[in-house]
């Protein structure tokens, strides 16, 4: 290499000594970079995984990029050797060790062979700054240091992120994996398989799902890798788990699912003797509803009576196939059919007394207007007017009509309504005292 002089001022004693005091640092804290890069248990995974997609090319970039770091890091270091050596022949430089020390520790005194430029030329991430057509390449040791910087920080970048989801992922799965059997076998003892039950497809899909997850996981790792916004600093982000949470929620549910049915199981005869008893309440009701038909029928006149139907005949087959299958432990048919039953035979009883209160609404009015009759004649006797003719013959009226059968009920209630205004008028008129006998007030009842 011909030399034409020193770039720049040539350096004293003292500056070439701070040189090589930071240069050795500066050595001593790449190699043990390097070394701590070589070690990674991330670095070793990658060397002996099958990697497939976007790992495998960043792998291969980062795996050449290691190799000429240490190539760089081997030059470095004979270029810093060469340094010492001058240095040290003897104590105080003379002139023209001081050149030579210059131009070695400030020139472009570091060159690389042809072969390790092409290595960098065909790494992505490590491309040559001086173009891709130079057999060799030279550096200042300065820069040399910063071009080392950068492929280590692009390598363990590369490395850190496929450790951190290898190291989070894969387990997590395994342990969600081991969740799933478990629930699979339990869901098999209470007859939710694939094709019978939506949670055994479920269990189905989520089988698949973690199995090709944790394929993918661990031959691709970058692929479930998110880079922090605005971070610079190697491995900065973290491992994407939006499919491991949704398939764990996913399980979640199905183990939901698989508690309601053994609680079904655990409390099937109970919840079936209930039900008897609710639809046995219910035909109870509609037989006193059509009992209660036939005596208004026979009591009240004039009235529209609603036809009372029958007991659903399909709440009893349902019925009878849900214990069919308890007596067959088919617990995941089951649950969904009590669900089901339970609520209609609720309906039911509601239908029933609705009925019932339907039906006997001309018998409960004929009860209020003999009760409101009744009434009336007890406050015209506490006023002293039970003996008045008038009023004995409106209230006699209003009582043939109401304990007489059939009954009218709009002509009874004009009856007690005709009665209440004649002692309302006698209750408000002012009294004298009489000589003969009850004041005869037909006229004035009449009017």
């Amino acid at each position: 290499m011909g030399v034409t002089g020193p770039p720049g001022p040539v350096l004293d004693r003292d500056e070439v000594d701070r040189a090589l005091a930071r240069l050795g640092a500066e050595h001593e804290a790449i190699e043990t970079s390097l070394l701590a890069l070589q070690d990674h248990a991330g670095r070793r995974l990658l060397e002996g995984a099958e990697l497939t997609g976007f790992t495998k090319e960043r792998w291969a970039s980062a795996d050449a990029s290691i190799t000429l770091l240490w190539a760089y890091f081997d030059a470095y270091t004979d270029a810093l050797r060469r340094a010492r050596d001058i240095r040290s022949r003897r104590r105080w430089a003379s002139r023209e060790d001081l050149v030579e020390l210059t131009e070695l520790l400030r020139g472009e005194s570091v060159t690389v062979a042809g072969s390790l430029a092409g290595a960098a030329v065909a790494t992505a991430e490590a491309p040559t700054p001086h173009g891709t057509g130079k057999l060799s390449q030279s550096f200042t040791l300065v820069g040399l240091v910063d071009r080392m910087n950068e492929l280590y920080a692009s390598s363990l970048d590369m490395v850190v992120a496929a450790d951190a989801v290898w190291s989070a992922l894969p387990a997590r799965i395994d342990l969600l994996a081991a969740e799933l059997q478990r629930t699979r076998r339990l869901a098999h003892s209470v007859g939710v398989r694939p094709g019978e039950h939506p949670a055994g497809d479920d269990l189905e899909q989520i089988t698949h799902t973690l199995t090709r997850l944790r394929e993918e996981v661990v031959s691709d790792p970058l692929a479930y890798w998110v880079r922090a916004q605005g971070s610079s600093a190697p491995g900065g982000g973290r491992p994407d788990t939006t499919v491991y949470d949704r398939e764990a929620r996913a399980l979640e549910d199905v183990r939901r699912e698989i508690d309601a049915v053994l609680t079904v199981r655990q409390d099937a005869e109970q919840r079936l003797v209930r039900l008897r008893d609710v639809l046995s309440r219910a035909d109870r009701t509609l037989a006193e509803a059509r009992t209660a038909r036939g005596e208004v029928l026979a009591k009240i006149a004039a009235t529209e009576v609603p036809v009372v139907g029958g007991p659903p005949t399909v709440l009893q087959e349902q019925l009878a196939t849900a214990a069919e299958y308890r007596r067959h432990a088919q617990w995941h048919r089951l649950s969904p059919l009590l669900e089901a039953l339970e609520e209609k035979a609720e309906d039911e009883l509601l239908r029933a007394r609705e009925s019932l209160s339907a039906v006997t609404q001309p018998l409960a009015v004929r009860a209020e207007l003999r009760g409101r009759l009744d009434a009336y004649k007890a406050k015209v006797a506490r006023h002293g007017l039970a003996e008045d003719p008038f009023l004995i013959e409106r209230y006699d009226a209003a009582r043939r009509m109401l304990w007489s059968a059939p009954c009218d009920l709009r002509v009874a209630e004009q009856a007690v309504l005709r009665y209440q205004r004649a002692a309302a008028e006698l209750l408000a008129a002012p009294r004298v005292p009489e000589q003969g006998g009850p004041e005869d007030h037909r006229d004035r009842g009449e009017q």
